[in-house]
């Protein structure tokens, strides 16, 4: 197995790049007849076609789309297929994207208006969607708002790389629409602009090196209050970004997940807010689960628990989040070194009863009608997989099955993307 040094700096902070997923461990089940085999060949779906998710996905405004790992071929086509049907015959006309806002502004421009660089944008994005495969899914949005009106909405959710350009749009809009509050703006502003374009030197410069955060947080804040009775709502979320990137890397490691992920949520709402319509919520499966308190288990390192943003989502909209899991057995993904082997799912994670299923590719709608015993293997506490790069010993756990997932979209065996 290839493998790559992880340090709990990159499992909190999510600035330098955050994956997920691993696993380790072969033992079948398929062959074993018991009511939650006979329970899963009989409700897994082969997935020719979407459209078989329309009565899972009901009447939800805002769909999660969750992979256990980035950067895998496989798991990203069938989100990309998904979401395709969500936007073409399901009326969804946002994305809210676990990438940085202020990155996600330029690449809403592209698919917009076609104007732009992509491959110098997915450059600059986290290591988990520098692909091929992501680039697709870009370019189909990008062509689909050509031939509309009423055009997709991309927008990021993360606040880890708030880069220069915010602080730009918000001194333009100042100077335009309050020309007599510009010079109050840019004694608080100015200060706190990164000027470079390398943001991983610069977080890991505030973040390690900085001793004294108050007077950039302080300033920060400054910023929002000037801002945020204004009328433009971008320019007020600007602001806002620009607050949590200061406030996140004051906070000790492990208050970092919960707080990246409660901004998470408060920006897919945002989103769904901002565009009043349909939400597609394209992250990894930690983020989008319905996971209050979910745990990371990352030996030798202390456990990572937090309540994940999919659990927000669930609390505010119930029924109307509709969470998407798309798993797998085993295959490989792509790492920072290179191509790492993921060996076939443990024995007690839950993927491993999937492997009951006669199909290679399918989905499993978890609310079909089940006997006491499906039902309690839905409810009991599950175990899923880690990160990779950490290698079998990395888990996660903190929910069940059917707490954490609507519906299970599962290939057996995948392979890593293809760099872009």
């Amino acid at each position: 197995m290839n493998r790559t040094v992880v340090s709990r700096r990159t499992l909190l902070g999510g600035a330098l790049g955050v994956a997920a997923a691993g696993g380790s461990g072969v033992q079948s089940t398929a062959a074993v007849d018991d009511p939650v085999a006979r329970w899963i060949r009989r409700n897994a779906v082969p997935l020719d076609d979407v459209r078989q998710l329309r009565r899972s996905i009901g009447t939800a405004r805002i769909v999660g789309l969750g992979e256990a790992v980035h950067n895998t071929a496989e798991i990203t086509r069938e989100k990309h297929r998904v979401l395709r049907y969500l936007v073409e015959r399901m009326g969804f006309r946002s994305i809210a994207f676990e990438e940085d806002w202020s990155l996600c502004t330029q690449v809403n421009e592209y698919v917009r208006s076609g104007r732009g660089d992509l491959q110098a944008m997915i450059g600059r994005m986290s290591p988990a969607w520098r692909s091929r495969e992501l680039a697709d899914m870009i370019e189909y949005v990008r062509g689909y708002n050509a031939k509309r009106r009423d055009k997709v909405f991309f927008a990021g959710v993360e606040y880890y790389s708030t880069r220069d350009l915010v602080y730009d749009a918000i001194d333009r809009y100042v100077a335009r629409h309050a020309p007599g509050r510009l010079a109050e703006l840019r004694r608080s502003l100015d200060p706190l602009r990164p000027g470079t374009t390398d943001m991983g030197q610069y977080v890991r410069w505030y973040w390690k090196e900085v001793g004294d955060k108050a007077p950039y947080i302080s300033k920060a804040r400054a910023v929002y209050d000037l801002v945020r009775r204004m009328p433009d709502q971008v320019i007020v979320h600007h602001a806002r970004q620009i607050v949590s990137f200061y406030e996140a890397f004051d906070r000790p490691d492990a208050e970092i997940p919960a707080f990246r992920d409660a901004r998470a949520a408060e920006n897919v709402r945002w989103v769904h807010r901002y565009g009043g319509d349909k939400v597609v919520y394209w992250a990894a499966s930690a983020h989008t689960a319905n996971a209050p308190g979910l745990r990371y288990v990352v030996p030798p390192m202390p456990d990572v628990t937090f309540q994940n943003a999919g659990s927000s989502l669930r609390r505010w909209y119930g029924d109307r989040y509709r969470i998407l899991g798309f798993t797998f057995d085993s295959g490989t993904t792509l790492g920072p070194m290179g191509p790492i082997d993921m060996p076939p799912a443990s024995a007690d994670w839950f993927e491993a009863r999937l492997r009951a299923a006669r199909s290679e590719r399918f989905s499993l709608d978890l609310r079909r009608p089940a006997n006491d015993a499906v039902r309690q293997w839905l409810r009991n506490p599950a175990k899923t997989r880690g990160y990779p790069e950490i290698g079998p010993a990395s888990w996660m756990t903190g929910g069940s099955v059917a707490e954490w997932f609507d519906v299970l979209i599962h290939t057996r065996h995948v392979t890593a993307v293809t760099p872009y």
